[in-house]
């Protein structure tokens, strides 16, 4: 069952690329202070969707999901512990 969800995922992912990557097929310029390059618009905006995407997860992991470890580290493990009954 995940394997077909995964595959139906992949197949919508690499769609929505070619589809970008088609869509804004433009050359973009990108001057950055030491770096100047040409890239096509579609992957501009595919690298830059991408880099979002990774520095939300990242700052989640910060500051959603460390202090919890932090937290649960602090407690040694007291919080896992459930009542029986």
């Amino acid at each position: 069952m995940y394997r077909l969800i995964f595959i139906i995922i992949a197949v919508l992912a690499i769609s929505l690329g070619l589809l970008v990557g088609t869509l804004n097929s433009d050359v973009a310029n990108v001057d950055l202070l030491w770096v100047q390059f040409q890239w096509p618009l579609g992957l501009l905006i595919l690298c830059v969707f991408t880099v979002g995407i990774l520095a939300g997860a990242l700052l989640c992991w910060l500051f959603g999901i460390m202090p919890l470890r932090v937290r649960l580290r602090k407690s040694g493990g007291k919080e896992l512990q459930r009542p029986n009954g």
